[in-house]
């Protein structure tokens, strides 16, 4: 996920001004701004090469017939205006509504199948099942675009679909919004409050770190994870023990895990030493839409209108439900 360039002219395409992929912040909260394209004028130009997960690709002509195996980026698709272009994704694409789902599985790929379709670009998120190379044996192109580790990520990979389906102002405009809303959200979240919290992954409960892309999204709103003092922090999802989150007692929880699990405010309580928790007895429970928290598309701004709703409650000692 590194800027895109066109193979026209070489003129650049869908560049936001962004750090590529791999380099590291000196700041804590990372800065969550995005510039526009150097050259819109070129949008829609063909042949282009995006720098992708998977390598350098190079797609010939506009794509027509998009099979998309990551439901992040088939929601990335259609903000960007290439839903049209789509025409089958993957069995846990939800959102939008209109997404042609399929049995397609992004987890268990299967050559043949993907190929049944007629696909003149195949996105994903893992190269499971020697997938990509059994595409390119067959001719047919893929972006592999995993999951992002920042926020610029996120906006790099908006980007290179943007220049891949010939949308690249659109996608700028995408990347342009989020950056102002996330600018927005930020600067109304009370600073300095040093608020704790917990985000639950699922019931086990496994939860991030600050390391993750879900922990920098909560780290520039200054909230402090209590995961990162987890013994097996070091891979940036811990099991935590309940006794070790007792202990910390986080000034805010997150649920990531209400719609898998069925887990809310009402569970947490009834769970063995957890009713005394200061989030729950406060009505500091965040309950969260998983696919929200768990995907890096466009819908990372209502995330960030979550949390930064959770820290001006808690901030002012509203309760956050």
């Amino acid at each position: 996920m590194r800027p895109v360039r066109a193979a026209v002219a070489g003129v650049l395409l869908g560049v936001v001004g962004l750090t590529g992929c791999g380099q590291t912040s000196d700041t804590a909260a990372p800065s969550s701004a995005a510039t526009a394209p150097a050259a819109s004028a070129a949008a829609g130009a063909f042949p282009v090469t995006v720098e992708a997960g998977n390598g350098t690709v190079t797609i010939a002509k506009r794509p027509e017939r998009i099979v998309s195996l990551s439901p992040t980026a088939t929601e990335i698709l259609y903000a960007i205006g290439a839903g049209g272009q789509v025409t089958a994704v993957d069995d846990q694409s939800n959102h939008p509504p209109e997404a042609p789902k399929t049995s397609l599985s992004g987890f268990k790929p299967n050559v043949e199948a993907i190929v049944a379709a007629k696909p003149d670009l195949v996105v994903l998120a893992n190269d499971l099942n020697g997938v990509v190379a059994g595409l390119g044996k067959v001719g047919v192109p893929v972006l592999l675009e995993p999951a992002a580790n920042r926020l610029e990520d996120a906006y790099d990979q908006i980007a290179d679909l943007g220049a891949a389906t010939g949308n690249p102002d659109k996608a700028a405009e995408v990347v342009q919004g989020m950056s102002r809303r996330m600018d927005e959200l930020i600067a109304a979240a009370p600073k300095g409050k040093g608020l704790t919290y917990y985000h639950e992954l699922d019931t086990t409960p496994y939860s991030v770190t600050s390391t993750t892309f879900l922990g920098q999204i909560y780290g520039m709103f200054g909230l402090k994870n209590i995961a990162d003092e987890a013994p097996d922090a070091a891979g940036g999802y811990p099991k935590l023990s309940a006794e070790f989150i007792a202990k910390a007692d986080p000034d805010v929880i997150f649920l990531g895990d209400t719609k898998c699990c069925g887990q809310s405010a009402a569970t947490l309580a009834e769970r063995p030493g957890w009713s005394g928790l200061s989030a729950i007895k406060n009505g500091r429970v965040v309950e969260l839409d998983d696919d929200i928290a768990s995907r890096w598309g466009p819908r990372v701004v209502d995330l960030a209108q979550a949390v930064s709703e959770a820290v001006q409650k808690a901030g002012d000692g509203s309760a956050t439900e």
